[in-house]
């Protein structure tokens, strides 16, 4: 599939998503979600969590037009909303944080 094919495909998949998601919807809003080599194995594009939900126990996805948006690649059946993704992007913003303050 051609680049301006799979931009166009992904603009149509985030055009359909995005009238459907909103802060109470507790179902997960992918970017693009496509399974590799067999059905166990994706590369996923979502929302990063707002930040300030990372400690709670509904954590939130940003809006997609902030731009904001994490790459992963592994298990088709990743929560973009589950325990790992919310430790994961917590670590990240700890590592983040120290950065910043040591700078």
């Amino acid at each position: 599939m051609t680049r301006a094919k799979m931009f166009l495909v992904g603009g149509c998949f985030l055009a359909a998503i995005i009238p459907q998601t909103s802060s109470a919807a507790p179902a997960a809003s992918f970017v693009t979600k496509d399974a590799l080599t067999d059905v166990s194995y994706c590369h996923m594009k979502f929302p990063a969590i707002v930040e300030a939900t990372l400690g709670t126990a509904q954590p939130v996805l940003k809006d997609v037009s902030e731009g904001d948006i994490i790459d992963f690649y592994g298990s088709c059946s990743h929560d973009p909303l589950g325990k790992d993704e919310v430790r994961s992007q917590l670590l990240h913003l700890q590592h983040r944080r120290a950065r910043d303050y040591m700078d």
